[in-house]
């Protein structure tokens, strides 16, 4: 009896252990969060080890019986960073999230370093289907579901929300394509055409276009067609909000101001922003009047 008491106690705490990996209860790291937000951190959502296959999903401290869901995702030229990445300049931001009532997922994905296009946009499929899959877990409401990405990550919340509505096979991991429906993006400095993106004609082997096609974009025209979110744009898209900053040097703002039109032409309703003086990132993308637009934007298109 003594035996079989000792192996219940450790199949006990192996599973406290188990499940203390993956939620917490507490503020998560940083105050970035607001006090009380549940965070459920580091859930594989690939069913695989590979530490770039994790998310993390914030709960509100708000009591509802379901929450929008926003997700995350970050910046990095497709190849750092992780997914605590641009949090820490936009905490303004993510403050309106929370006291507003979205849930918030943070999704990590493959870089190009190992795995060229289209891994990425497959890793942000699957990682939104683990969370629909599991909405009722975490009382997220699956019929309301916003993206958020940041510069790289802004390319592929934006070409995840222009492509939701179609098949492209190669965009999802098992060639099957998952039931969820975007119902807004906001595109932070994100390219959106590949074929006219500044720095695209780089014969350095380390450039981030060149690493993400595993290729120029002039030796391979029709895979950098493929990856630009402008490729997929039509009647039925989600709302858009696009931030882009005046002196981006990295993005040349004719992306947004490119994405902006096409999606008017198509009669997609969009707003853009273009942020004075603004570089690439920082937190003058996080200023009042800017959040205050965002969460007007969500309440119309989203809550």
């Amino acid at each position: 009896m003594k035996k079989i008491s000792t192996f219940l106690l450790l199949i006990t705490c192996i599973t406290l252990i188990v499940k203390a990996g993956v939620a917490q209860s507490t503020t998560p790291k940083n105050d970035i969060f607001p006090q009380g937000t549940a965070l459920y951190e580091n859930i594989p959502y690939a069913g695989d080890t590979l530490k770039k296959h994790l998310l993390d999903i914030y709960i509100p401290p708000i009591k509802k019986l379901s929450y929008p869901l926003i997700v995350w995702i970050h910046g990095g030229a497709w190849m750092s960073n992780d997914k605590h990445a641009d949090m820490g300049y936009m905490t303004n931001t993510i403050k309106a999230f929370i006291d507003n009532g979205f849930a918030v997922a943070s999704i990590d994905y493959r870089f190009s370093t190992t795995a060229p296009f289209p891994a990425q946009i497959q890793d942000c499929n699957r990682a939104i289907e683990y969370i629909i899959k599991n909405a009722a877990e975490y009382n997220i409401d699956d019929s309301r579901v916003a993206l958020i990405g940041f510069s790289a990550g802004g390319h592929l919340a934006s070409l995840i929300g222009l492509s939701n509505n179609r098949f492209v096979k190669d965009f999802y991991y098992n060639g099957k394509k998952p039931v969820f429906k975007i119902n807004a993006v906001l595109d932070f400095y994100g390219p959106s055409d590949f074929l006219t993106l500044k720095g695209n004609d780089s014969k350095d082997p380390k450039n981030p276009i060149t690493l993400l096609l595993g290729g120029m974009v002039a030796d391979k025209p029709n895979l950098a067609k493929k990856a630009s979110p402008i490729t997929y744009i039509d009647k039925n898209d989600p709302p858009f909000f696009i931030v882009q900053g005046e002196k981006d040097q990295s993005v040349n703002p004719d992306q947004s101001v490119l994405l902006s039109n096409l999606l008017t032409k198509a009669g997609v309703k969009n707003e853009l922003v273009i942020v004075p003086s603004a570089p690439h990132f920082g937190v003058m993308f996080d200023d009042d009047y800017i959040t205050k637009r965002i969460i007007a934007f969500l309440n119309d298109y989203v809550k």
